[in-house]
């Protein structure tokens, strides 16, 4: 039977299905990088986790370029675990648990009403971590949000990395909103599993991360998020498109790749637009990471 969403955080941690969520991302966080911390950003809307990695041992940490990863709808920012290592070897990884989110942050502050208030936590949250600009590595939802924070900040912004982005360039298909929309009126551990089953294909998806996205979407006391709105082709040309790559999911079941890829090059013509050779929307970040890497290389030199 399904569990009905905890009214709290902390009856969400004292619930059997918190325990399971918690035991899971401590489970992920011990695979990052020994040199890895966690902080909180106290700021108008709330608390927010902060994950970092790659402090450089020699030089001091703001030598070390600062990469922002922005994780997707109920992943968390432990879907960057199997790439953490990695983007720790040349960068300053920052990596929130987006408020409002299922994670470790906690909404006690304002709500999140508009883009705007997205983009004025995202300053917070880089102020906090003394990181003026950055790289900004996105996926999904953190890819729409990043997006709209490109535009709005385009002095903070040096690089920014689309990973498979939904509702930034062309619609979702009317598929994968027919199978999401039972998640999306009712959240449920049971049928975000069925959902991510078919959108993967039935991949082999990390245990531990599964258990954190299905159980979070599921219990998790998560606040009706803040969607950024499509930008128009006109608004998109105020980016430094040279500075910008779209990295696309090949079997992605969100949205039509080739339309997406289109819409890109049309908009933003020295952009870099990369189908990778495998992977959906919901086996990234996690798989396939050797491609990723490698995208991910070419697109932050």
């Amino acid at each position: 039977m399904a569990q009905p969403k905890a009214k709290t955080v902390a009856d969400f941690s004292a619930s059997a299905a918190g325990a399971a969520f918690d035991d899971a991302y401590a489970r992920l966080l011990r695979r990052w990088p020994d040199d890895t911390t966690t902080s909180e950003t106290e700021g108008r809307f709330g608390t927010t986790h902060v994950t970092t990695a790659g402090q450089p041992r020699t030089t001091g940490a703001a030598d070390a370029p600062a990469l922002l990863l922005l994780h997707g709808g109920g992943a968390t920012s432990m879907a960057w675990t199997a790439l953490a290592g990695h983007l720790a070897g040349g960068h300053r990884v920052i990596a929130p648990d987006i408020i409002g989110e299922p994670g470790r942050s906690r909404s006690t502050g304002d709500r999140f009403r508009s883009t705007d208030d997205l983009c004025d936590w995202i300053d917070e949250v880089l102020d906090d971590s003394a990181a003026p600009t950055v790289d900004v590595v996105a996926h999904s939802y953190g890819a729409m949000i990043a997006l709209a924070y490109a535009l709005r900040r385009p002095h903070r912004v040096r690089r920014l990395v689309l990973l498979d982005p939904n509702s930034c360039f062309a619609g979702m298909s009317a598929a994968y909103l027919i199978r999401a929309l039972p998640v999306l009126l009712r959240p449920d551990a049971d049928r975000q599993r069925r959902l991510l089953v078919w959108e993967t294909q039935g991949a082999d998806l990390d245990p531990d991360w599964l258990t954190v996205t299905t159980t979070g979407v599921g219990s998790f006391p998560s606040a009706r998020p803040v969607i950024p709105r499509r930008p128009r082709p006109q608004d998109l040309r105020a980016l430094d498109a040279h500075r910008v790559s779209v990295l696309l999911a090949p079997d992605s079941r969100v949205h039509d790749v080739a339309q997406v890829a289109t819409n890109v090059r049309a908009a933003l013509p020295t952009a870099a637009v990369v189908t990778l050779p495998a992977g959906t929307h919901h086996t990234l970040p996690m798989s396939p990471s050797d491609h990723l890497e490698a995208a991910l290389d070419a697109a932050l030199r």
